[in-house]
């Protein structure tokens, strides 16, 4: 596959805007990335770039609500310990999703498909 100056730049936006949707901008570098999944060409590297954003995002949106509902549904609202454990969750899982997007920004950079995740199958 001939990858182009077009589509590495592409491929850098989609992962950008999946960074962008974990960080400072949550639901707006999603919609960008919904955009851009559509924008750009079925089997090209920046279309694989837009699908993992949208994987990892979607994969982040309910791991990070659905675990945190269950903690609090589980401890309850009164216990101090319930939000030592929702708080340090959030943090470290989210950290650990916005390491991975900007280890995806910065394959994206090279032009090389992920080889080690299984959102990227």
């Amino acid at each position: 596959m001939d990858i182009n100056e077009l589509q590495l730049k592409q491929a850098a936006k989609a992962a950008l805007f999946s960074l962008l949707n974990l960080t400072f901008l949550p639901g707006i570098g999603f919609v960008l990335l919904l955009f851009l999944v559509r924008k750009t060409e079925s089997h090209s590297i920046a279309h694989y770039y837009a699908v993992i954003g949208i994987k990892t995002n979607i994969f982040a949106g309910l791991t990070l609500i659905l675990v945190n509902a269950l903690i609090i549904t589980w401890s309850g609202f009164d216990s101090p310990w319930t939000w030592v454990f929702v708080i340090s969750y959030f943090v470290f899982v989210h950290a650990l999703f916005i390491l991975f997007a900007t280890w995806t920004m910065v394959r994206s950079w090279t032009g090389k498909k992920l080889t080690a995740s299984f959102l990227s199958k």
